[in-house]
Formats: C-alpha cells, sequence, structure tokens
C-alpha cells in the first residue's frame, strides 16, 4: 500500500525536476536488486534520508532494490521523491515503488537517463551492475562534457570500492580524466559531497543544457 498518493507526469525532454519537487533535486542511481536488511539496501536507505535530511529532493529509477531504499528512506525523513520508471522496457515490473511520490513514465531507457541527468543538481551511484554503470559513465561524460565549455558541471559521485576500481581503469584504458567522478567510501561521505558543492535553491543545471 502506498504512503502517498501518486502523481503521474507525462514525460518530456523538458520536464524540470526541480520544479516538481521544490528543491534541488538529487539522481541516486542503483541496483534493482537487494531487500531490507542486506547491507547495500540499508546503504541506499541510509543515502535517502540523509539527502531528505538536508533539504534536497531525490530522483531515482522508481523501482525496487536500491531505487526503492533511497526512495523509502526519503520519503520517511520526509523528502519529496520522484521516480523515473520505463515500463516499456521493463513491462514485467508493476510500477513504481510505494514511497515515488510523483512517477514519470519515460518512453525509453535512454529518455530515462537523459531526464534524471538533465534535470539533477548532482548524482550518487551506489553498488550495482551495467546499468547503473552506464548511467555513471553518462554522468562522467556530461561532467567532461560541460568543462570543454567552461559550462558549471554536475557534481557526480561514486561510492564504494567497486566504482573507484572502475574508474580508474576506465580512466587509464581510456585516457579520460577521473576527477569528474569524486570517489568516496559511504554514503555519509557522499552527501556530505553534495552538501558542499550544491548550494539548497533552485537546481542549478536546467534539462537540455547537456544536450
Amino acid at each position: 500500500m502506498r504512503r502517498s498518493q501518486l502523481t503521474a507526469v507525462p514525460p518530456t525532454h523538458d520536464h524540470r525536476l526541480a520544479e516538481t519537487a521544490g528543491a534541488p533535486v538529487v539522481a541516486v542511481f542503483g541496483s534493482s536488486a537487494g531487500r531490507p536488511g542486506e547491507a547495500a539496501y540499508e546503504a541506499a536507505r541510509d543515502c535517502g534520508r540523509l539527502l531528505a535530511e538536508a533539504g534536497y529532493a531525490v530522483a531515482t529509477g522508481g523501482y525496487g532494490g536500491a531505487m526503492e531504499a533511497c526512495s523509502r528512506g526519503a520519503a520517511d525523513a520526509g523528502g519529496r521523491v520522484i521516480g523515473v520508471t520505463a515500463p516499456a522496457a521493463f513491462p514485467e515490473r508493476p510500477g513504481a515503488n510505494p514511497w515515488v511520490q510523483v512517477e514519470i513514465p519515460a518512453r525509453t531507457i535512454t529518455e530515462r537517463i537523459h531526464l534524471l541527468l538533465s534535470g539533477s543538481a548532482a548524482c550518487l551511484a551506489l553498488d550495482g551492475s551495467i546499468g547503473t554503470l552506464t548511467e555513471l559513465v553518462m554522468a562522467w561524460n556530461l561532467a567532461f562534457v560541460a568543462g570543454l565549455s567552461g559550462a558549471p558541471a554536475r557534481p557526480v559521485v561514486a561510492v564504494g570500492p567497486t566504482w573507484a576500481a572502475v574508474v580508474a581503469y576506465l580512466a587509464e584504458a581510456t585516457g579520460s580524466d577521473p576527477s569528474g567522478v569524486s570517489l568516496v567510501a559511504d554514503v555519509a561521505a557522499a552527501v556530505a559531497e553534495v552538501r558542499r558543492r550544491v548550494p539548497l535553491g533552485p537546481s542549478r543545471l536546467s534539462p537540455g543544457a547537456d544536450s
């Protein structure tokens, strides 16, 4: 049973997550696996709680696992929770998790990632697999492109040793600049990095800035 009324918002490429949320939005990426009581689930739940307590809105992919945990933590702390789902890509999934307050159903996975990144003021990558890797690398690339034009780069924060190893490997193998990703040990450090770099107020980056 849902803890709050769910609002469905049609997907548009210029949709402003910050306007929907009324606060700076932090996109959180993570695995669709995981259950309450497991370490990764509880870490994601703590992440959502800490972000909400700090005054940020949370946007995730809207489904289960780390997405659910982060949504749950944020909602329990009184925060705003947005879920950007992809029903056509995941027809077997029943819809947004019970803690999502605003659901934005994207038409494709690509559009889903675009909406999350273009409408957020920062993004965090928690433990995950290839889907989370795709989101992290896209965010990293957008930070790099922003730097080329002198535009403000969205903070990209990756949590844990897996992403530290992945970023180090990719940076060396491809000659990429690893400084576009802030590597931290845990969710407390991740939220502290967001608080340091993203002031409370409207999202600094409007959708379309990365188009």
